[in-house]
């Protein structure tokens, strides 16, 4: 588990492999009954930390403002993260699936907070530095970029992945 400051809120992740519960945790989260709230998303369409700070940034800039276009923090951070205007689809595509395997944890909360949803996850926590090596970028760029991100070739010359997604959430509202 790693610990980042944004905008003064301290935002916990914590990186699971081999998880044999997802489809109990997405049941959970349908039912509306997951406690504590946490966002999990399917850490194989993330490769860097990097990308997700920007969507939790625009989490709390659109809770701060009373906007938020999901119903919790923590399915606005998936929501932002997945570059997509449509919030169903989003969640289906970034979020967990009941065959999710590779999960990466999120929650704006206290250290003993995530420690909870530690013994929610029937899985290996592993370190967070692992997922650049644990995504699969040829799934990000078939999955995402043909239908959110639009990422060419000739930008992934100039630019990683990772910092291509992070403009395409920093810029979404805008374009």
């Amino acid at each position: 588990m790693k610990s980042y400051d944004v905008d003064g809120t301290s935002l916990f992740l914590a990186l699971y492999k081999d998880v044999s519960n997802s489809k109990e945790l997405l049941n959970l989260m349908h039912a509306g009954t997951l406690e504590p709230e946490v966002a999990f998303l399917n850490a194989s369409l993330i490769p860097d930390v990097f990308p997700l700070l920007a969507a939790a940034q625009k989490t709390l800039i659109a809770k701060s403002r009373d906007s938020l276009t999901t119903r919790t923090l923590h399915s606005e951070l998936v929501f932002n993260y997945s570059g997509s205007k449509h919030i169903t689809e989003s969640l289906k595509r970034c979020g967990i699936s009941e065959t999710t395997t590779y999960v990466l944890a999120a929650q704006f909360a206290s250290p003993d907070e995530m420690k909870a949803v530690d013994k929610l996850i029937d899985g290996k926590e592993i370190d967070l530095e692992e997922l650049a090596t644990g995504a699969n970028n040829a799934q990000i760029q078939k999955i995402l970029p043909s239908q959110h991100f639009k990422i060419s070739g000739l930008e992934l010359g100039i630019s990683t992945l990772a910092d291509a997604i992070t403009c395409r959430i920093a810029a979404r509202d805008a374009l």
